[in-house]
Order: structure tokens, then C-alpha cells, then sequence
């Protein structure tokens, strides 16, 4: 089966309540990515020099060769601008994404961060490129990563962000079964989970928006002043969501060789001082917003659509288009995904396969309906769906006159237009279906076609909101 490994659908457009502590609007949540000693470099065994995040506009890396300017950046940001920066956060709660190898190269710096007390996640071992690993090699790197991280800092982390990522990272950080959160997407403002076979990973998505790295990319940030614009941007806009109901968390991304110099760090103190001065702000480590989130939104895994092979599928949802299990296993072939794991979704999937059909097709559908309060009812032959509909409508309850309207209208109605009256009765109440089949008894055969179609799509979005979220 084809299906779509992609989750376009995420919370939609009633995302959870994210009861951050005490009421808060935001989560403003800031990251010092400690990279200084574990970047590219044939010192460290690579095959040549680091190209990325530097002031060095163009870099490229350089094959076998030491690169002194691209090392003295890098150093930079060990020497001076983690100094700086440490003055600045050091009571306030900081992630820390720590390289492996880096932190293992400056024991004064991690020594500091943990006396500190900011949260120690992983950064993975080396700062290279994931892309093009073979998957057992990225495994043990990932698995050689908790193991140093531990013995250089006294615990294992909890919380995982490789940043130069493969396809295969978060699955392969999530089958560790160490992390509380691991960080390599960007695909929303609030936690969410996902699952790897037995494994249910909590995803705290980080940020290269409000991220010191723009001074380093093209079209970024120029000065400190932009750089605090931005932020101030994404602060005032998520935390006025905040204050309507639906708080949201911020991520802000660092790192000592960029912010960390004297022309940009004011912008984080700026910034940093205003969001102090609002009531109803959270600052916290990404462990502890983590947590928080598995303790309030804890993972329950559920049916999904997209995920069933064709037989459960076609059991489950065969009879949401009336007596037309063709159109369930026409909708099971398409290129499902997560976008199909809700009612909507699914009934986009359903609706295409009935539109697409043939005239001949889509009237056999038509002709599956039973009639309204009609002998099927009455012998108590119809699908558990259709019972259920006509009862709520009170189609089971008529007085004799009703009932005679009823049959009159249904028999004239299949004499003049070859199928059904078929009306999505939850929509109205029965003075409602009356008067909506005196109405249509009268169009001409295509109008009233189209309109049975449209009641029969209808009637199908109904049942599928019964069944999923």
C-alpha cells in the first residue's frame, strides 16, 4: 500500500491546551548550542575543515587541510563568547545542546553550565553532516554520543538535537529509549508525539528563525537590532495567542561564536528584558517543558486509518458510502497519510473515489440507499447507520398520515428520478425532511442527481465524525 510518511495535519485547527505552569501565555525557551571543538576539522579525524555557521562569508570546506581562520572562529566562541554569554544566562533555566566531543574539550565551560544548573541534552558526538551515514554507523555514533556525554558530564541526557540530521535520526534517537524529547524538527510551536514501531517519542520542535545562526546564512540578520526585532516579533505574536487561549512555546537558538559577540549579545539582553517585563511568562529548559507535556498530554495511541491493511480497512469503513465497499477499497490504494487519520481527512479520501466514478457507478450508491421511513425501515432490514439516522429524526416514530405523506412522496419520488430520496437526515428534524422533499420532488433528474450525490458525501462525513477525531 502507497502511504505518505509525512504529517502535514498536526493539531489542525484546535490545538491542545498547553497549561503551561501557573496560567502562563508562553514558554520562552532558549538554547546555547555548545559546538566549539566538535565541527569538522582533520584533527578531529574528519576528511576536511568546517564551512558552516562562521563569519567567513562563502566558506567552504577545505579537503585534508587544517582551515586556521575557520579554527580561530570556532575558538572564539569557546574562549570569549561563552564567557559573555554565561554572565548574561546564568540564573536562568538554559539548554545546553552540548556536542559530545566538544564538551569533552572544554571541562572549564561544562563545569560552569552544570554548576549552573542549565539542562545538559546531547548535540550528538561530532558537529558533521548525518546525511550520507549509513544508518548502523549514525546508531553507534548516537549510541557512542549518550555514552560520552555521560562520562564527560555525570549524566546521561534526556534530551536529543543532532541539527545536521538524516532522514533516519529521529527514529534512531527514539529507539534508544534514553530521551524525554528529542528536537530535530521544526513543525510546529507546541510538543507533539510520534511513534516508531514500539517506541512513542515526544518531539519538542526547535527553531533556525529566531536563531543567531541567520547572522551567519544569507538574507539574515545584519545587526543586533534586527535580531531583536524578530524576536520581539515572534514573543508579541505567541504570547497574544496566549492571552486568547492557546499558549504556545517559543524556542530561541545561540550559540557563543555568534550572539556571543559584543556587537549582538545587547540584542539578547534586550530581548530577554522584555520578556521579562510581561506577566504570564515561563522561562524553561526543554526538559522541563518535556516533561510537563507528558505529564499533562501523555501519548495514547489510537487507530489509524492510514496505518490498517486493506481488510480492516474495508471492514471498518465499507458501509459509511451505503452497501459500497468498492469505494473504501478504491480510497485504501490511494497515497494515504496522517492528513487521513481524522474524519475529514478520511472522507476526502472516500469522496474521491465516489466523485471519480462513473455516472452508472455513483447511481448504484444512490439506488443502495433505502427509502425514508420505508418498508425496509419498517421490517427493520436497514444498516445499523441508517437506523440510527432515521431514529434520530424520529423516522421510527410516525403517525398513519406521516407515514402515508412518506410512502406517497417516496413512490413518486424513485417513479420520476430512479433512485432514492436521500437527504443527510441529521441536519434537520422531520418537519424538515418533509419540506425539503416536497421541494426537490420537483427538479429535473440531473439537478436532483448532483443534490443526491452531494446528501450521500454528506451523510458519509457525518458517520465518519462519529468514528474519529
Amino acid at each position: 500500500m502507497t502511504r505518505y510518511p509525512r504529517d502535514m495535519q498536526g493539531y489542525g485547527p484546535t490545538p491542545p491546551d498547553a497549561q503551561w505552569p501557573g496560567g502562563a501565555k508562553i514558554a520562552v525557551q532558549l538554547v546555547l548550542n555548545y559546538e566549539e571543538g566538535g565541527e569538522n576539522n582533520i584533527l578531529h579525524g574528519d576528511a576536511a575543515s568546517e564551512a558552516f555557521l562562521s563569519e567567513i562569508v562563502g566558506a567552504a570546506q577545505w579537503p585534508g587541510q587544517r582551515h586556521a581562520n575557520m579554527e580561530s572562529i570556532y575558538e572564539y566562541g569557546a574562549r570569549a563568547g561563552f564567557w559573555r554569554l554565561h554572565r548574561l544566562l546564568k540564573d536562568l533555566p538554559i539548554t545546553v545542546y552540548g556536542v559530545a566531543t566538544a564538551l569533552a574539550r572544554s571541562p572549564v565551560q561544562t563545569a560552569a553550565m552544570i554548576d549552573a544548573g542549565w539542562e545538559m541534552a546531547t548535540h550528538g558526538l561530532k558537529w558533521i553532516e548525518h546525511k550520507d551515514m549509513p544508518e548502523d554507523e549514525e546508531r553507534a555514533a548516537i549510541a557512542e554520543a549518550i555514552r560520552l556525554h555521560a562520562e564527560v558530564t555525570g549524566a546521561a541526557p534526556r534530551g536529543f538535537y543532532c541539527g545536521r540530521s538524516s532522514e533516519n535520526t529521529i527514529r534512531l534517537a527514539a529507539e534508544t529509549g534514553q530521551f524525554a524529547y528529542v528536537a530535530d524538527a521544526y513543525a510546529d510551536d507546541l510538543p507533539y508525539w510520534v511513534e516508531f514501531d514500539g517506541h512513542d517519542q515526544l518531539i519538542v520542535p526547535y527553531t533556525l528563525d529566531a536563531n543567531d545562526m541567520r547572522f551567519a546564512t544569507p538574507q539574515g540578520f545584519n545587526s543586533g537590532a534586527q535580531f531583536f526585532d524578530y524576536l520581539k516579533a515572534s514573543f508579541d505574536a505567541l504570547y497574544r495567542e496566549g492571552a486568547e487561549g492557546a499558549a504556545k512555546k517559543m524556542s530561541v537558538g545561540l550559540h557563543c561564536r555568534l550572539i556571543g559577540r559584543p556587537g549582538r549579545v545587547e540584542a539578547l539582553r534586550q530581548f530577554i528584558e522584555y520578556a521579562q517585563s510581561h506577566e504570564g511568562v515561563w522561562f524553561a529548559t526543554r526538559e522541563q517543558i518535556a516533561d510537563h507535556w507528558a505529564a499533562t498530554h501523555p501519548h495514547q495511541r489510537r487507530e489509524r486509518p492510514s496505518q490498517m491493511e486493506r481488510e480492516t480497512f474495508v471492514a471498518k469503513y465499507g458501509s459509511i458510502f451505503e452497501h459500497s465497499p468498492w469505494i473504501a477499497e478504491g480510497a485504501h490504494a490511494l497515497e494515504l497519510g496522517a492528513g487521513h487519520d481524522s474524519a475529514v481527512g478520511l472522507h476526502n479520501a472516500l469522496a474521491r473515489i465516489f466523485r471519480s466514478a462513473s455516472d452508472a457507478q455513483r447511481l448504484g450508491v444512490l439506488q443502495a440507499h433505502p427509502d425514508l421511513a420505508g418498508k425496509l425501515a419498517q421490517a427493520k432490514r436497514l444498516t445499523s447507520e441508517s437506523t440510527s439516522e432515521q431514529a434520530a429524526a424520529g423516522l421510527d416514530a410516525l403517525t398513519d398520515q406521516e407515514r402515508e405523506t412518506f410512502t406517497r412522496l417516496n413512490k413518486s419520488y424513485v417513479e420520476k428520478h430512479g433512485f432514492p430520496f436521500i437527504i443527510a437526515v441529521r441536519d434537520h428534524d422531520k418537519t424538515g425532511i418533509l419540506a425539503a422533499f416536497e421541494r426537490r420532488i420537483d427538479n429535473d433528474r440531473d439537478t436532483e442527481f448532483k443534490e443526491a450525490c452531494r446528501q450521500v458525501e454528506r451523510i458519509a462525513q457525518l458517520r465518519l465524525k462519529d468514528m474519529l477525531p
